[in-house]
């Protein structure tokens, strides 16, 4: 199966104030706040929808496409990609733009000020489509440009490629018509709980017509686990415990790599949302969407302390 992931490329550049932002913030000034934070240094972790998803697929043993954008400074990002054998033709470079980047600062309190530049995610990844071979393909489409969101599973629908909508946080940026367009014809519609309720104000649609639109819903709840939902019946996905719980940032990520590796090996989706629940606690026990690591072995054996044997 060939996958291709449509979705955003970025860095990560974390930065820790070692003391507290409300140590410095003058509440009755609030209205012409003028601060600035002495850090004590900074940490760039590569990241991105399409990135994340793409590594956690790599450390699974499958090989993927990433359509996305990126900037004239992606060169150690692109080094990385190309290690891991994910194919990088998909990816458009923008000379004039950076490539996205996400700005963190937390202070000791473990609140946060971000900063996010979409820099080169504003183009289109203008990839020609009639490359992908309709007969062994599955696409992705993860939060990245608006334009991609649109036009990605409007092409897979028209030339019968199963598709995964996968709308996250970009949901408020597209309209009810343009989701409604892009989750009609889905094979899977994956998003958490929170984000259905969004999907379903701006479309103004019941959870029982989305489930009509698509072969399957899948609905992810964090550390209870995840639910599958189809016209028929409703079957709830436990969870892997994590050793210890650093950084839930990027688990959801690995979910949709473990789901998408348990399609390639022929599961159904409720059996690949078993792996992919295995591959988001790898992610939640590192701070940062690909500190983390495995070997197909080890893998394999923690699935199996809670799921039992893998065939």
């Amino acid at each position: 199966m060939q996958i291709y992931i449509s979705g955003s490329l970025a860095f990560d550049r974390i930065m820790t104030f070692p003391d507290k932002f409300s140590n410095h913030i003058l509440p009755d000034k609030i209205h012409i706040l003028n601060v600035s934070f002495l850090v004590n240094g900074l940490v760039e972790r590569f990241g991105g929808t399409a990135g994340n998803i793409a590594y956690n697929l790599s450390l699974l043993g499958e090989k993927s496409t990433i359509l996305s954008q990126v900037g004239k400074d992606f060169g150690p990002y692109d080094e990385r990609l190309q290690q891991h054998g994910i194919a990088v033709d998909g990816i458009r470079t923008i000379e004039q733009e950076f490539t996205a980047g996400c700005y963190i600062t937390t202070d000791m309190s473990d609140n946060q000020i971000n900063g996010f530049n979409p820099g080169a995610m504003k183009y289109p990844c203008q990839y020609d489509m009639s490359r992908i071979d309709p007969a062994e393909a599955i696409g992705l489409i993860a939060p990245g440009n608006i334009h991609d969101m649109v036009d990605h599973p409007k092409y897979y629908r028209e030339h019968g490629i199963p598709y995964i909508f996968d709308p996250g946080q970009q949901i408020p940026a597209l309209s009810g018509d343009q989701l409604n367009e892009a989750i009609d014809g889905a094979e899977i519609l994956i998003v958490n709980d929170y984000e259905l309720e969004m999907i379903k104000k701006s479309t103004g649609l019941s959870k029982a017509d989305i489930v009509g639109k698509v072969a399957y819903l899948i609905t992810t709840l964090g550390e209870k686990g995840s639910v599958v939902t189809t016209v028929d019946d409703e079957t709830a996905i436990g969870v892997v415990p994590a050793r210890e719980v650093l950084d839930p940032t990027g688990a959801g990520d690995a979910f949709r790599a473990g789901l998408l590796k348990g399609l390639a090996m022929g599961k159904t989706v409720a059996e690949a949302c078993k792996l992919g629940a295995t591959c988001a606690t790898y992610a939640v026990e590192f701070k940062g969407t690909q500190e983390h690591s495995f070997t197909l072995e080890e893998f394999t054996a923690r699935y199996e302390s809670v799921f039992g044997p893998l065939t």
